[in-house]
C-alpha cells in the first residue's frame, strides 16, 4: 500500500530559476497539488500533464489544510504549495497542526524555499549580512498592539527588519505607524530602505531610498521592505549592511568600537530630545553636548546662531580657516587631530608661551588674557574657543570692539562663578560672528572641544555618524 504523505513546498518568489531541485521534483511525482490558485502559474513548467491541481481559495488555507489531509489520508501523494519559504508565513505550520489535531498518520515532509525577503534582499544587494528579524503586518491573527511592540523592540535593537504583508485594501495606515515608531526609537532618518515589489516575477520593480523619504504610498501587498540598521549604507544603488569583515565602509572606519558606541549614543539622545526638530547644525552642536556632559539641560543652554556650524565648516573644509584659538591648552588637546589633519587646520593656544606670562606681569592681567591679546595679534581672524577662562573670551569681545580683533567664529562655554555669565552675555551683540555659546555657568573644557569636533565632522550629520576621528 502507497504511504500517505503530504510534501509542503516552498516555491520561492515566483521565478522558475528561484524553485530548489528538490521541489522541483516534489511537485513533479505528486498526484495531486494543493494551494492558492494564483501560484499554480509558477508551477506549470514541473507539473505531470495530468496532475490536478486544487485551489481553496485566497484567505482559506484551513480549508487548503483539510483537503490536502483528506486526500493523503485517501493514499495519494499530495503537494501542498506556499510561496517563499513554505515555513516562513507559510503553510508548513498549519499542517503540522492539524496533523496533531486529527491525529492524523500522515507523514509531513517540509522542502525549503527561496522566501520573499531573501530575493529582495538579493536584489537590493547585501542588506541582511548581521542580525535581521522578520515582521508582518498583517493583523488578521495577531492583534496589532503585539505586532506594535515587536516593530519597537526591532527598531531598538537595531535589527535590520523585513517587513511581509505591508499593506492592503483595509490595512492602509499600520505601514505609516512602522515608519513613526523607527524614527521615535530612534533610527536615523538617513537610514537606508529598499523595497522591491513582485519579487522574481515580470512585474519587479527594486527601490531605495531613506527612512525620512520612504513614502508607504509607494508600497502594496505584494511588497517586501527591508529597512537597514545603523550601520547599513547606500554605495553604487546598492543596501549594504556590513557583517564586520573590512574596518573601511565608505572611507570611514564604521565598525571600530568607539565610533559604534557614538553612534549608539547619538541614536539614544537623539529619541530623549523634547524637540528633535531643531536645524540640523544646531542639533548636531547639541548631541556632541550631551554626548560629552550627560546633561540633557544642554538642551536649554546651547545657544546656536543661525548656520552658525554650517558657516564654519565650510569655511574649515574650504581652506578659508586654518587656524583655532583656545583659552587653555585642555580645551586644545581635546579637539579630534585625526580631524585637523584632514581639514588641514592648525590648533595653537598661547597659554604657555613665554611672551604670556611677560606680558601678563607687565600689564597687571591674567595669563588667559594675555595669551588672548597675543593670538589676536598673530591670527585675528581664526575660530576662537573658551572652555575655561571667562576673562580671556572678555579680552577677545573687548580687542573685537577696538577694531583689533575680526574671528571667523567663537564658541563660548567658560566655566565658573565669578564673570562667567556676563563674559557669555559680552559676546552676544556680535551678531554678524557666527557663534556657539552655553548660556549661564556651564561649560568647561571639554565642552568647548566637543563643539568644535561638531563642527570639524558636520559633514556627517545628515547620516548621523559621528566619531569617525575618535
Amino acid at each position: 500500500m502507497k504511504q500517505s504523505k503530504i510534501t509542503v513546498a516552498g516555491i520561492g518568489p515566483g521565478g522558475e530559476q528561484d524553485i530548489t531541485p528538490a521541489v522541483a521534483q516534489a511537485i513533479g511525482e505528486a498526484d495531486v497539488v494543493v494551494g492558492y490558485k494564483y501560484y499554480f502559474q509558477f508551477i506549470q513548467p514541473f507539473l505531470r500533464p495530468d496532475t490536478p491541481c486544487i485551489d481553496s481559495g485566497m484567505k482559506r488555507e484551513r480549508d487548503r489544510a483539510e483537503q490536502a489531509f483528506s486526500l493523503a489520508e485517501q493514499g495519494q501523494s499530495v503537494c501542498v504549495i506556499s510561496s517563499g519559504d513554505a515555513g516562513i508565513y507559510g503553510m508548513a505550520p498549519l499542517m503540522y497542526e492539524m496533523k496533531r489535531e486529527r491525529g492524523s498518520q500522515v507523514d509531513i515532509e517540509v522542502l525549503p524555499g527561496i522566501s520573499a525577503f531573501q530575493k529582495a534582499a538579493s536584489l537590493l544587494g547585501a542588506p541582511v549580512g548581521h542580525d535581521f528579524c522578520v515582521i508582518s503586518l498583517s493583523d488578521l491573527l495577531t492583534p496589532w498592539e503585539k505586532i506594535e511592540r515587536r516593530i519597537r523592540s526591532a527598531a531598538e535593537a537595531d535589527f535590520v527588519t523585513a517587513v511581509y504583508n505591508p499593506k492592503s485594501k483595509e490595512r492602509y495606515w499600520q505601514l505609516y505607524r512602522l515608519k513613526e515608531l523607527f524614527l521615535q526609537a530612534g533610527r536615523s532618518p538617513q537610514t537606508p530602505v529598499g523595497y522591491v515589489r513582485q519579487a522574481g516575477r515580470p512585474e519587479q520593480t527594486v527601490n531605495l531610498t531613506t527612512l525620512d523619504a520612504f513614502n508607504p504610498e509607494e508600497v502594496d501587498m505584494f511588497t517586501v521592505i527591508i529597512i537597514g540598521n545603523s550601520q547599513s549604507y547606500e554605495w553604487n544603488r546598492h543596501l549594504i549592511t556590513p557583517r564586520g569583515y573590512y574596518s573601511e565602509q565608505q572611507g570611514q572606519a564604521t565598525d571600530r568600537i568607539g565610533q559604534d558606541i557614538m553612534i549608539r549614543s547619538f541614536r539614544a539622545i537623539e529619541g530623549e530630545l523634547r524637540n528633535p526638530n531643531l536645524p540640523l547644525g544646531h542639533k548636531w552642536a547639541l548631541l556632541h553636548a550631551i554626548h560629552t556632559t550627560a546633561d540633557f539641560e544642554m538642551e536649554q543652554l546651547l545657544r546656536v546662531d543661525s548656520g552658525a556650524v554650517e558657516t564654519l565648516y565650510e569655511a574649515l573644509a574650504g581652506g578659508q580657516l586654518k587656524t583655532i584659538i583656545t583659552d587653555v591648552t585642555m580645551a586644545a588637546s581635546g579637539i579630534r587631530k585625526g580631524a585637523l589633519q584632514r581639514l588641514g587646520v592648525e590648533v595653537k593656544c598661547y597659554l604657555n608661551d613665554e611672551r604670556t606670562a611677560r606680558l601678563a606681569a607687565d600689564k597687571g592681567i591674567t595669563r588667559t588674557q594675555a595669551g588672548i591679546r597675543l593670538a589676536v595679534e598673530e591670527h585675528p581672524d581664526a575660530l576662537y574657543v573658551f572652555g575655561n577662562a571667562p576673562t580671556a573670551l572678555m579680552e577677545l569681545c573687548d580687542l573685537i570692539r577696538k577694531g583689533h580683533a575680526h574671528p571667523a567664529g567663537i564658541i563660548a562655554a567658560p566655566v565658573g562663578f565669578v564673570h562667567v555669565q556676563e563674559s557669555k552675555h559680552s559676546v552676544k551683540p556680535f551678531t554678524s560672528i557666527p557663534k556657539l555659546i552655553v548660556e549661564g555657568r556651564k561649560g568647561g573644557s571639554n565642552l568647548a572641544a566637543t563643539l568644535v569636533n561638531a563642527i570639524l565632522c558636520y559633514n556627517d550629520a545628515e547620516k548621523l555618524r559621528p566619531g569617525r576621528d575618535v
